[in-house]
């Protein structure tokens, strides 16, 4: 079974970063816990530990079992850039080299700050396949910025069965009018516990989608964790509307209000990743984007960690699942939990 923690992370960062239930959402766990986790071993002290209390005890390896098969399309770079001012404890370096994708970086932040973006969003550019373009934003990056830690993922797989494309219809969805929406029946893992009912989708590369529709409303995430554990094959007739979602946003706030607030502060310890006290993270920047559609999906998202210094089949028909009302939709590594991608869908 999926290690829980992975879980209980993005649900819990989900109900800070989409509190407005009634608005598209979609961001990339993975790619939040990877930076993140890479910013919890630059940390000592109370700055650490609160990181930690968020991501759970083994994200870090947790992270680096995650393998996607050769049959999918998975891309992921680690990447610490810093200003050649900047001293760099060589443990720190040592652990990095530990993540996949890793390499450690020069930008001209103090003297060229917009120059530096362009590297980085160049950089993110290339591992997403174009999909994040300008993770950064003009006047993310001045003379102050010191570091930054970036994650970026791009993930594409097919499905094990695709959708038949004569299948697709315009079918109603609550709020939205008519949209694009396919068809399938087939055996699947499915579930109804908790006040959800979930549909799990396979996918190449060991990776599969779950479609978590909820009995009423889109509310709170509880009862999430009990209906992913009651999953179990079954003859399904799904009815799925096709995705085109994003977010581009600061994930400060969501962060504080689940408890990592003294990175945030002048008390910051990033010793782990230099000795100059005076470190601390000006802000978590993410993006991510996830399309899906009869043959499968397609995600792409980065996180950027940016810091400163304080100067410085049976016969039978099967199950009908019309999700046809806001949902949530996950995208998982199936053996160790790892979420990839988290949307939730109002308007498809």
């Amino acid at each position: 079974m999926p290690d829980r923690a992975p879980l209980t992370f993005a649900l819990a960062l989900h109900d800070a970063v989409a509190p407005d239930r009634t608005r598209n959402a979609c961001w990339s766990p993975y790619s939040v816990a990877s930076a993140l986790g890479m910013t919890a071993e630059a940390a000592r002290g109370d700055t650490a530990a609160e990181l930690v209390a968020l991501l759970g005890e083994d994200n870090a390896k947790l992270l680096k079992a995650t393998a996607v098969g050769e049959d999918a399309e998975f891309a992921v770079a680690n990447t610490l850039w810093a200003s050649d001012a900047l001293p760099l404890e060589d443990g720190f370096l040592a652990d990095l080299a530990g993540w996949p994708g890793a390499s450690a970086r020069s930008a001209p932040f103090a003297t060229d700050p917009e120059g530096a973006r362009g590297l980085i969003n160049a950089d993110v550019a290339d591992t997403t396949r174009g999909l994040v373009p300008e993770l950064l934003g003009r006047g993310s990056i001045t003379t102050d910025t010191v570091a930054t830690l970036v994650n970026a993922l791009y993930l594409k797989c097919a499905w094990n069965a695709e959708f038949p494309e004569h299948d697709t219809a315009d079918r109603p969805f609550r709020g939205a009018g008519d949209v694009p929406t396919m068809r399938r029946e087939d055996n699947a893992r499915y579930a109804r516990a908790a006040g959800w009912e979930a549909v799990a989708l396979a996918a190449n590369g060991g990776v599969e989608a779950v479609v978590l529709l909820p009995e009423d409303e889109l509310g709170p995430t509880d009862g999430v964790p009990e209906v992913l554990d009651a999953l179990d094959w079954e003859r399904v007739d799904l009815y799925l509307p096709k995705l085109d979602i994003g977010l581009n946003a600061s994930l400060a706030p969501a962060l504080r209000q689940v408890g990592v607030t003294t990175l945030f502060t002048r008390e910051a310890d990033l010793t782990g990743l230099s000795p100059d006290p005076r470190l601390y993270v000006d802000d978590v920047v993410h993006e991510a984007v996830l399309r899906v559609d009869e043959q499968g999906f397609e995600g792409a998202a980065a996180t950027a960690v940016v810091m400163r210094m304080t100067s410085f089949i049976p016969a039978e028909p099967g199950r009908e699942v019309r999700v046809d009302r806001p949902f949530l939709f996950l995208v998982r590594h199936a053996d160790t939990g790892v979420v990839f991608f988290l949307a939730q869908v109002v308007e498809p």
